[in-house]
Formats: C-alpha cells, sequence, structure tokens
C-alpha cells in the first residue's frame, strides 16, 4: 500500500560510513561509504558492507572503492549511486513522496564542495535538501543545547575529517577542519607495519588493528600480511604499546588543531569550556585513550558523547525536526 506521507531523512554522509537518520524511526540504516564496481560495463555490484568486504580482494574487472575522500566528494556519479541505494534501502519505495534530506558536510568545506553533496542527494531522490556543519549536527546528536549562550566544544573525529568547533546561540563561533582523522590512523598503521616488521597489510586489517588494540593497554593481536622481503605470507604480534607509537603523530596533528580552535576563542566562551569540559563524537573519537590524550594536552576535561558513532546522524536528523513543518523547512 502507497504512502503520501514522506519520511525526512538526515544523512551523515561520512568517509568511511554512511548513516541515515529517519523522523520518527532514529538511525536505520549504517553502511560503510563503499561501492564495487565491474570496470568492462561500469555497473554497480555491490554497496556498503558487502562491497567493503571485497576491498583488496577483488579480481581485475572488479574495483571495490570509497567515493568519498576526505569528507568531500571524489566521485560525483559513484556517490549519487551510493545515495540513491541507501536512501531507497532505508526508506523503502512505497512513498509517493520525495524526502526532504539534511546532509552534514565537515565545517571546512567548499561552496564547490556543497553544492556537489546537495546536487547529489537531489538527484538521488531528495524534494527539498540542506545541509548542516558536521560538527553542529555532533553537538545536536550529543545532546547539547546549542541555542544557549553559553561556549561548548565539540570535536567530531570521522573518517576522513576532524572538525573541531566552539558552539554557542545556534552556531559555530569558532572552528577548524583538517585532513586527519581515522584514515589517517589506518594508514599511520600501514606505514609502521612495512617499517617495523617488513609486513604488507591492507586496509581491512588495520582498521582491525586500530579497533582491537588502539591506545596502549597491554594487549596484543597476531597479525597476518605478506612479508616484504620473502613475498611470503607472514604473522607477526603486535602489542598496544607499538599502535601508541604508529598513532601518535595523527593523533597529535588532532591535539595541536584543538589548541588552534582555544586560542581563537573569545574568554568568556573559554571559561565555559573550562567549566563544561570537551565532547568528542566520531568512529575515531573511539580510538582507545584519545579522550585522556586530549584531556592531558588541554588541562580540560574531555568526555566522549553517549554515542559517538551515531552522534552526527541524530543531530542531522533532529536538525530537521527542529525546523518544524514542511513549509518551515
Amino acid at each position: 500500500m502507497f504512502s503520501l506521507i514522506s519520511n525526512d531523512i538526515g544523512i551523515d554522509l561520512g568517509t568511511s560510513s554512511i548513516l541515515v537518520y529517519i523522523k520518527g524511526r532514529g538511525v536505520v540504516l549504517k553502511e560503510p561509504s563503499v561501492i564495487a564496481v565491474n570496470k568492462e560495463n561500469n555497473d554497480v555490484v555491490a554497496y556498503g558492507e558487502d562491497a567493503r568486504l571485497m576491498l583488496g580482494r577483488t579480481p581485475e574487472n572488479i574495483s571495490a572503492v570509497r567515493p568519498l575522500r576526505q569528507g568531500v566528494i571524489s566521485d560525483y556519479t559513484l556517490t549519487e549511486e551510493m545515495l540513491k541505494y541507501f536512501i531507497n534501502k532505508a526508506v523503502g519505495r512505497r512513498t509517493l513522496r520525495k524526502p526532504r534530506i539534511c546532509v552534514c558536510i565537515p565545517s571546512g568545506a567548499t561552496e564547490v564542495e556543497k553544492k556537489a553533496v546537495m546536487d547529489a542527494a537531489s538527484h538521488a531522490g531528495a524534494r527539498e535538501v540542506s545541509i548542516i556543519e558536521e560538527p553542529v549536527a555532533a553537538a545536536i546528536g550529543a545532546g547539547i543545547d546549542i541555542n544557549k549562550a553559553q561556549g561548548n566544544m565539540i570535536i567530531d573525529i570521522g573518517g576522513g575529517t576532524a572538525d573541531i568547533a566552539v558552539i554557542a546561540l545556534g552556531g559555530p563561533v569558532v572552528s577548524e577542519s583538517i585532513k586527519v582523522a581515522g584514515d589517517d590512523f589506518d594508514e599511520a598503521i600501514l606505514r609502521y607495519m612495512r617499517k617495523k616488521h617488513n609486513l604488507l597489510i591492507g586496509e581491512r586489517t588495520a582498521e582491525d588493528i586500530k579497533v582491537n588494540i588502539g591506545w596502549p593497554e597491554n594487549v596484543t593481536m597476531e597479525v597476518r600480511g605478506r612479508n616484504l622481503v620473502t613475498a611470503l605470507p607472514k604473522t607477526v604480534v603486535v602489542s598496544s604499546d607499538e599502535m601508541m607509537d604508529a598513532l601518535l603523530e595523527p593523533a597529535g596533528m588532532i591535539v595541536n588543531a584543538v589548541h588552534n580552535v582555544l586560542e581563537r576563542t573569545p574568554p568568556e566562551l573559554a571559561a565555559d569550556i573550562y567549566e563544561r569540559g570537551i565532547v568528542m563524537t566520531g568512529g575515531g573519537a573511539l580510538l582507545y585513550g584519545l579522550d585522556k590524550l586530549m584531556q592531558e594536552k588541554t588541562g580540560i576535561t574531555t568526555m566522549l558523547a553517549e554515542d559517538p558513532l551515531t552522534a552526527v546522524a541524530i543531530g542531522t536528523g533532529k536538525s530537521i525536526d527542529m525546523a518544524g513543518d514542511d513549509d518551515d523547512f
């Protein structure tokens, strides 16, 4: 049975994952931002998790790619295809009325990048499209009342970008977006394994290492890859202490960006932040010990949002609720 009621949608269009929030239902879909394409005829053969499982394992005629890089669209056509698929999967095909869609973007996105996102969402089936900056969406999703006259600092670490902002009276007062985030943690692990262990590993293995042992907690993990000297399969045991060495550089760059934002923050808002603390969101924020490192380097209490992975998607969706009825959107 068809319905005339459209579903308002909030989309966290991330470099690593796409999350879809539907008004009244919450986050209904979370899939990797990966698409697999047959290079011979350009047909899409897999989306999301099915495509992610193909990374590093495809035959020559199949290419598994991420059409978003560092928070922005790198392949417009594939991004549009992916959005269309996930919107249909989340909403279903029973609604006759196209949805209104709100998409979050990094705070440092250019006007050209913003337009690319809006066009992709529009062509993927949106009736109306609006955009919201990631740190604002993250703050809303973390349960912060952004409309009050008090400063709140939010750090959103996604796959491609880390967005840091001081928010007050409904918007960012000071913000910075750097292209250092979860993917850079993975790349740092890849480099470390090549340099220290002469071991070539893939993106998925690097991500598994990051998730399973991350920052120091006195744990170890067996890692399999290819020996760069003999070209034969090899297994090594990696410790969380080693991961601290591998991840210190990208983590330090995020800490420096936070310092830069704090230095530009008006004194009254800075006082609010010292009193209220810093809130971290995004998948990259789940790296074990990163919140403790941030607190140590800034001297400000740092805490994770209740659900760091979905905070941006929830905030993007709630911004539609806050916008009111259809005529007000």
